[in-house]
């Protein structure tokens, strides 16, 4: 069985007029992922299929299972089998290295997570904000007088600025189907004024899941902490995402819409940019907005 990002179907075509039109269209593929880890039934999440063993990586990192790719030993998707018996991918069996995690010391989590919330698998309230093993704020970092943090700036105004043009450039199954959201990674040098280098570019029926794309991406590729790129998602700027930054060691996160006040409040706790309403070069800096040059 085939995966597809995106999926034709036949529509029925309606205007003002009363004209009524039948044709194809495209459909983004939506399937569900049963993650187990060692044997044990982790969470299942629904997702656009195609790289996978990056989405299941960055979950993890995510849900601070693991803290890098070296704690993760096997990723099988071979148990995924559709009715018919032909293989469907959707079951990613996880062996992580020993002592990695174990059932018993992990928070409870109920097994659904929607395409459309990246943490309402979590059974327990306290277990909602992680730990990052990659702190953003330093011991050593400065306070100034108000006892905000204080960082160097990364990016440009001007640069921050064309991210979301960048990351529309990319988003061909968007264009296919207008039912996806999206995230990339950019790579920032010295010099806050050069243009980022798009390292990679993510899509997802899921935003969280695009960005578990992007993150596993780099776990891989890169290696964490991403303390010198900057994440920008076509999505609006949720408290998961900001969250999902911080375990990855990214220190700005720019979205096209509006952040929701947990997402402000966690980027400033934990030392992430905040960024919204990225639109046409003009954008609002919720949280230590001295990263912006």
């Amino acid at each position: 069985m085939a995966q597809r990002k995106a999926v034709r179907a036949r529509v029925h075509r309606f205007d003002a007029t009363g004209e009524i039109s039948a044709g194809p269209d495209s459909l983004a593929g939506e399937e569900p992922l049963e993650i187990n880890l060692d044997g044990e039934q982790f969470s299942v999440t629904m997702r656009t299929p195609g790289s996978d063993v990056e989405l299941v990586a960055g979950y993890l990192l995510s849900e601070a299972v693991v803290t890098s790719m070296d704690d993760i030993v096997e990723i099988d998707f071979s148990a995924g089998l559709a009715p018919d018996g032909s293989r469907n991918y959707n079951v990613a069996k996880v062996r992580l290295r020993p002592g990695t995690w174990s059932a018993e010391a992990a928070p409870a989590r109920s097994v659904y997570t929607s395409s459309s919330c990246g943490i309402c698998g979590t059974a327990a309230i306290d277990a909602v904000t992680k730990t990052s093993a990659y702190p953003l704020i330093p011991a050593a970092c400065h306070v100034d007088e108000d006892g905000e943090y204080e960082f160097p700036p990364m990016l440009s105004a001007a640069r921050t600025g064309e991210l979301p043009d960048r990351l529309r450039s990319q988003q061909a199954v968007f264009d296919k189907t207008g039912g996806v959201h999206a995230a990339a990674l950019f790579a920032v040098g010295d010099d806050p004024s050069a243009e980022p280098e798009l390292l990679v570019c993510r899509e997802d029926v899921g935003r969280h899941n695009a960005v578990d794309k992007v993150i596993g991406w780099a776990m891989a590729n890169k290696g964490l902490p991403l303390s010198r790129t900057v994440l920008q998602v076509s999505a609006r700027a949720s408290f998961e995402l900001v969250q999902k930054s911080a375990m990855a060691g990214i220190p700005m996160m720019s979205a096209v819409s509006a952040p929701s006040s947990m997402a402000v409040e966690h980027g400033r706790s934990v030392g992430v940019t905040v960024i919204g309403f990225n639109r046409r070069g003009r954008f609002n800096a919720y949280s230590y907005p001295e990263r912006v040059a």
